[in-house]
């Protein structure tokens, strides 16, 4: 595969849309990782929701100490995945 032929492989694709979302992200919140009171606002669910899905398995949380945060790169990644 190549890119002069116009073929993106999939992993590429997410990999460009999750970098974008990020981007956007970062600037709009002045920083790399995100809090849970951030996802209630950028998902639009309340802070018990946010809360069952930082504890999930397969969500991207990072502990400091006593405090989870999200980074904005891991979580866009895991958001454009879940999107398809």
């Amino acid at each position: 595969m190549s890119y002069e032929q116009g073929i993106v492989p999939v992993k590429s694709e997410l990999g460009v849309a999750a970098a974008l979302e990020a981007r956007r992200l970062a600037e709009k919140y002045g920083r790399d990782y995100l809090t849970c009171e951030d996802l209630t606002v950028i998902l639009g669910l309340g802070i018990n929701n946010v809360r069952h899905m930082i504890n999930s398995e397969d969500f991207p949380v990072i502990e400091v100490g006593n405090r989870k945060v999200i980074s904005v790169i891991a979580f866009a990644y895991w958001q454009v995945k879940k999107a398809i």
